[in-house]
């Protein structure tokens, strides 16, 4: 069986020039004065470089004779990192004779990323030419499970000490939502509340070191359910006999005008990932239900003033929430008003709001927005072929199966009354204990 994301027809193209480890030291040669380059800045005990290390592994294969493939220890040469501006592990910079030549890549790399930034790098003719060498590949596994959130990994922990062959399969690194909240106080089993990044990491390494197939910052071509047939990264065809789907959710937009070029551009959904940038500045948060609540009381930590913008009288949060923000003289609130536009002035982010009383409008002026009104399920690769309920979740039974035979379902995608971290793991428990009970 392969797992391969590709598999080279052979040819003197593809002999492979062994990546090389290089140090400071042999920056200069190998890179500054060298031709095509693309250089890897990695780190250990770090899963977005694991992800990408087959990637680059395979990408070298079939580039390697047009562009030299370098990795370095960022670690042990921090003050290269440093001087080069390095700031997350893993980073990919790309050079031509001395310069770079394309934007970096960090995090949860993508090959679709690196490849297009490799081809820019080399003619028309000689990019046709190394495509022409991919042969597409097939993997075949017992389950497939599409989402590494909570629900995806509890699914796929339970199968893995099942003994059934299981992949999970994910657009971004596992973790979903729960990696970027800044504290979780109500998870079982931890008396001080947990870092959101540090509770999913543990769940994903618990899940990969038990034996399930990572296949993680991908991108999904193509979804067959009939067939239970996922084409990754237009290559790679994933086979199995059941499929589970934890693609859980993403956040809501408000609709108004300006907010999806103002995205990561001083709009916000993100407080974990974001918040830092706002010390001693002022922010405006959309929203009023929990995570509108404890997020604004995260954002305190950095902002200097924070203003809750609201559309009904009160807010619907938890009542603990909500008497920490009522106490916190940084935050003030606006009820029963909502945005109507945004726009950036300068250095600041101008939200236009609307009084649903009065119909009178006034513009708020701050550093940047948060919004956190809701979430949306992610289905759109699947949703014609699934039954779902008003809102556009996908509806199962009680074993976690869908309107599909041996397509199951679990966590924030699903139709259900609470979503929880909790009731994620529970999904994934109840869908796994019911495949391994029909397959074995």
């Amino acid at each position: 069986m392969k797992h391969n994301l590709l598999e080279l027809i052979s040819s003197p193209l593809i002999i492979n020039k062994a990546m090389k480890e290089i140090s400071s030291s042999e920056f200069e040669k190998e890179v500054l004065q060298s031709g095509k380059v693309i250089l890897d800045f990695y780190s250990t005990e770090c899963p977005p470089c694991e992800a990408l290390a087959s990637k680059f592994e395979d990408l070298s294969i079939l580039y390697g004779n047009d562009v030299k493939f370098l990795k370095i220890f960022r670690q042990k040469n921090r003050e290269l990192a440093d001087k080069l501006g390095i700031k997350s592990s893993p980073t990919l910079l790309f050079f031509d004779k001395g310069k770079e030549v394309a934007d970096r890549l960090s995090g949860g790399i993508k090959r679709s990323d690196i490849i297009i930034r490799l081809d820019s790098m080399l003619s028309a003719d000689r990019v046709e030419h190394i495509k022409s060498h991919i042969k597409p590949t097939v993997s075949e596994f017992d389950v497939i499970i599409l989402g590494a959130g909570p629900g995806g990994l509890t699914a796929g922990l339970y199968l893995c000490q099942s003994k059934v062959n299981t992949v999970l399969i994910d657009i971004a690194l596992p973790g979903g939502q729960v990696s970027t909240t800044h504290e979780v106080s109500n998870y079982p089993g931890f008396i001080e509340p947990q870092a959101g990044y540090m509770l999913s990491h543990n769940m994903s390494e618990q899940t990969k070191m038990c034996g399930t197939v990572y296949k993680v910052a991908v991108d999904i071509t193509r979804i067959d359910l009939e067939k239970k047939e996922v084409i990754i990264d237009e290559y790679e065809t994933v086979k199995a006999k059941k499929i589970i789907i934890a693609t859980g959710t993403t956040p809501n937009l408000t609709g108004a005008p300006g907010e999806k070029e103002l995205k990561g551009k001083g709009i916000s959904y993100c407080a974990t990932c974001d918040a830092k940038y706002f010390d001693d500045k002022e922010v405006v948060v959309i929203g009023g239900g929990n995570s509108a609540i404890e997020e604004s009381e995260y954002i305190t930590r950095f902002a200097s003033k924070l203003t809750i913008v609201h559309q009904f009288d009160k807010f619907t949060a938890n009542k603990q929430a909500q008497d920490k923000v009522f106490r916190n003289p940084k935050i003030s609130t606006l009820f029963e008003y909502e945005p109507r536009g945004f726009v950036r002035e300068g250095d600041k982010i101008i939200t236009e709001i609307e009084n649903l009383r009065t119909k009178e409008r006034q513009k708020l002026f701050s550093d940047g927005v948060f919004i956190f009104i809701g979430m949306k399920p992610n289905v759109d690769l699947f949703k014609e072929k699934l039954e779902l309920d008003q809102w556009g979740y996908i509806k199962t039974n009680e074993d976690m199966q869908t309107n599909i035979p041996g397509i199951y379902a679990v966590g924030d995608v699903i139709s259900k009354k609470y979503r929880q971290i909790t009731t994620a793991v529970a999904d994934g428990t109840i869908a796994a204990m019911a495949i391994a009970k029909e397959l074995n």
